[in-house]
């Protein structure tokens, strides 16, 4: 994910669809690399870093979201795992 690209977008008062015609770049793919789901060219950077006038490296820095689960947790709840106690009583 790119928080601060979207954070450039709104503080230059835009939407993502009207920065993607701005740029002549489909809505889909400024959104799908917004949300890092797919990682925008060399090019790309370079035009949307000029025409949101940042920084490449700052507007481009990814963050991944925390998982809300961890792996024992997720164990117990799909009961493979967790809990000593296994009904042998």
């Amino acid at each position: 994910m790119y928080p601060n690209l979207k954070l450039q977008i709104f503080r230059r008062a835009s939407h993502q669809n009207q920065l993607a015609k701005a740029v002549g770049m489909d809505e889909t793919v400024l959104s799908k690399i917004i949300h890092g789901y797919r990682d925008p060219t060399q090019a790309q950077r370079k035009l949307l870093a000029n025409h949101l006038e940042a920084d490449e490296a700052w507007l481009f820095e990814r963050f991944e979201a925390a998982p809300h689960l961890s792996s024992a947790s997720t164990k117990s709840v799909n009961g493979k795992g967790g809990s000593a106690d296994n009904g042998d009583a």
